[in-house]
């Protein structure tokens, strides 16, 4: 018991006295910051960016998550497990690394208040959370909320308390970083409860002054879109005249007192504020975030204004990750393409204190070798673009994948919606096209009627000139939907120019260029898929191999029995299910008395996937539908909209 005892006081007692374990890294932003895991391009970052980042100096990487947008809801607020095999990756590569990685629960809307009642998705989310993370090293920590505003200091406080608590329940190892109200302002920091928990960090933002580093900002209210040209220092032959948009605002006021507050002098005076917290609570202090938004700043004072908050919270023993690593805030040239080796602002890295990697010139070159569009994963220095909503395209489709753990699935494409992957830098496929190189996927789908185009899209380079396409038609006469994966390969030799939509239609004229390839398309061209669904898997770039083209493949393991699609329906359904061995196989349909409706399989059925469609001809309701095989049985709800 007194070991025990001892464990406890020791762990809680590692920060005690203002010790902080990391000191400078960056924000990882829109990453996971989606409205669900599915919509998480997890392939955006890999382990060679955190390596970068380490390169750089950097010892922690804050990595903000929209929480509680990755969880089933009210009530009982389940994370998806789909985001926890994310964070598992993430968390895998800092470790493997020596980097401190926080998990910041970013489940944050600037315009809308935080709720009295937010307790109710904190502590579920974080004893989840907890429970995932609790064996991993302390190099992980957890962040309770970014920035709660709208809310009293003394009810977040209490809020706050009770989510410390919960997650000591369960993990009494990891820090927990803890802020203020007041979007963690550091004017309120002196209104936090002085928490008995010493494994805490405390945190604030600082973005002063406001008018500077928030010029061009559109989330701002009003929109701060009219303003630009704020100088830093404050500079009266530099300040630009006030936009008339915004007059009679708060943004005047500031506008008109920013000669006392733009100064040097009144930064330091606030981060002194934050300082003083630290020092007379004898805790340690982190600043989550800082920086300044680039579309309309000048980037020499904006680099004055990085260096100036950077040496000032190194002075005062303030560890920090600025705000953010690639995007509006981010480390790049303005306008780049974000590329590590060649667009980092360089200026602005050595006024942060970091290693200042060399840079090239960079020139398109041809790729010699294939490469994967998508293996389980979005491939890299690709970025997805598709315009299908979420509800209608996954990425992480665990429904029978051809190969690895995940394929996508796309239903209820509307006519000229497409899947889209753009090649970031763009790409230069001429040699391969010229060398038999050959667009490889697998695919299947059972609707004889359904057809789309595979195509390529070139890089616009000025006003006479358009993005041009080289497409490919799948229909049944190029692959047979049976509803099994079929392995297709198409040379590139063989794509046919379509011509190009760019405000208008153009037709062909020869002008596509395979030196200039800007994205790659899977798109619903001929018409829509409404009430239809298709899977994609193993899309890349490969030496062209013609035995392997329309290859079958991929037999279930297990019966599986599908929840019918749509649902709920009118006029039809369809009803799915997989066979792994030749089986006597029975579905029958049922209402919710029990009582026997219709059956429509009733015999020895082959080994694979298989589908038929129901078309009802009785009053809406709930029905039930049961296949059995063998031993298996398995009976799954549908509804019937009349």
């Amino acid at each position: 018991m007194i070991k025990f005892i001892f464990s406890i006081f020791f762990i809680l007692s590692l920060l005690h006295g203002g010790q902080l374990p990391f000191s400078r890294g960056v924000n990882l932003t829109n990453w996971f910051q989606e409205a669900n895991a599915r919509d998480i391009q997890f392939s955006k970052y890999t382990k060679t960016d955190f390596a970068n980042i380490k390169s750089l100096g950097c010892d922690v990487i804050r990595l903000p998550i929209n929480m509680h947008s990755m969880t089933s809801g009210s009530p009982a607020y389940i994370v998806d497990p789909l985001l926890f095999d994310f964070l598992d990756a993430a968390v895998d590569w800092a470790e493997e690394l020596g980097l401190h990685i926080i998990i910041d629960n970013h489940s944050f809307d600037p315009a809308v208040n935080t709720s009295p009642h937010v307790g109710n998705i904190l502590v579920p989310v974080w004893k989840q959370v907890a429970e995932h993370m609790k064996h991993r090293s302390k190099l992980v920590y957890y962040e309770i909320l970014n920035e709660p505003h709208g809310i009293g200091d003394d009810v977040w406080n209490i809020i706050q308390k009770v989510v410390i608590d919960s997650i000591r329940s369960i993990d009494l190892k990891h820090t927990i970083i803890v802020g203020p109200a007041g979007w963690n302002s550091y004017h309120n920091l002196n209104l936090m409860t002085a928490y008995a928990d010493t494994n805490l960090i405390y945190t604030f933002h600082f973005y002063d002054p406001f008018l500077f580093t928030h010029q061009g900002a559109s989330w701002a209210n009003p929109s701060l879109v009219p303003l630009t040209g704020i100088p830093f220092p404050y500079d009266v032959t530099h300040m630009p005249p006030f936009p008339p948009a915004l007059v009679r605002t708060w943004v005047q006021n500031d506008f008109n007192n920013y000669a006392a507050n733009g100064t040097v002098a009144k930064v330091k005076s606030l981060i002194d504020i934050a300082a003083n917290f630290q020092s007379n609570r004898n805790v340690p202090l982190f600043c989550g975030e800082f920086g300044v938004y680039i579309p309309n700043s000048n980037n020499q004072d904006r680099v004055i204004w990085y260096e100036l908050i950077r040496t000032y919270l190194q002075e005062k023993g303030i560890g920090w990750t600025m705000w953010d690593y690639q995007g509006g805030f981010g480390l790049f040239k303005s306008g780049s393409q974000e590329l590590f080796e060649y667009d980092l602002n360089i200026p602005l890295v050595s006024a942060l204190g970091f290693n200042v990697p060399p840079q090239k010139q960079f020139t398109i070159t041809p790729d010699t070798t294939g490469f994967d569009l998508y293996r389980d994963y979005i491939g890299a220095h690709i970025l997805k673009s598709h315009n299908s909503p979420s509800t209608t395209l996954d990425f992480y489709s665990t429904d029978v994948p051809a190969e690895g753990k995940y394929c996508i699935r796309w239903n209820d494409a509307l006519q000229y919606q497409h899947i889209g992957f753009n090649f970031l830098p763009n790409k230069d496929l001429s040699i391969l096209k010229d060398s038999g190189y050959a667009l490889e996927f697998r695919v299947r789908n059972g609707v004889p009627e359904l057809q789309f185009d595979v195509r390529f899209i070139d890089t616009k380079t000025g006003p006479s000139d358009h993005p041009w396409r080289m497409r490919k038609t799948m229909n049944a006469a190029t692959v047979p939907w049976d509803n099994s994966w079929h392995h297709v390969q198409i040379p590139l030799s063989s794509f046919t120019e379509h011509g190009s939509w760019d405000s208008i239609w153009y037709n062909p004229i020869g002008a596509f260029d395979w030196k200039a390839i800007d994205r790659f398309e899977i798109v619903a061209e001929q018409s829509s898929f409404l009430g239809k669904e298709i899977w994609l898997d193993d899309i890349r770039l490969i030496r062209h191999t013609p035995s392997l083209v329309q290859q079958s493949s991929v037999v279930p393991q297990q019966f599986t029995l599908y929840q019918n699609y749509p649902n709920p329906f009118n006029p039809s359904t369809t009803i799915r299910f997989d066979v792994p061995a030749s089986s006597h196989v029975t579905l029958q349909i049922f209402t919710v008395l029990g009582q026997h409706v219709v059956t429509l399989i009733n015999e020895v059925t082959d080994p694979g996937t298989h589908q038929v469609q129901w078309t009802p001809h009785l009053s809406g309701g709930i029905y039930y539908y049961r296949i059995q095989a063998g031993t298996f049985i398995q009976t799954r709800k549908l509804v019937f909209l009349k």
